[in-house]
């Protein structure tokens, strides 16, 4: 079982940068495969980007590779999601998920491939 807490949401300009953490429970998070997802009103959730369980691969969305950059610290069992350049679009609430045995690059950005989902945190980027 693992618990999930998302943080570091909040309001920031077009251009400027947050910094968003997921905090875990349980000992065998080093084995989970985590991603980062977010919903925007009236939208479905979206895929934003994964990182292994070794941290030895990431993977990201078009729409924020460049922008954003996934990280790990199992010691610390902390998953970190670098936002910079933020645009307005990029608003929405953000959640972070941890799933095992994701076997190919392609399921990363399934939602049905993760197991264990945070409360999400607020990003809103003004103009």
């Amino acid at each position: 079982q693992v618990q999930l807490v998302e943080s570091g949401g909040g309001l920031v300009q077009a251009g400027g940068s947050l910094r968003l953490s997921c905090a875990a429970s349980g000992r065998t998070f080093s084995s989970y495969t985590v991603g980062w997802f977010r919903q925007a009103p009236g939208k479905e959730r979206e895929f934003v980007a994964a990182i292994t369980s070794s941290g030895g691969d990431t993977y990201y969305a078009d729409s924020v590779k460049g922008r954003f950059t996934i990280s790990r610290d199992n010691a610390k069992n902390t998953v970190t999601l670098q936002m910079n350049s933020l645009k307005p679009e990029d608003t929405a609430v953000y959640y972070c998920a941890a799933g095992s045995y994701l076997y190919y690059r392609s399921w990363y950005s399934s939602t049905s491939r993760y197991d264990y989902w945070g409360q999400g945190t607020q990003v809103t980027v003004s103009s």
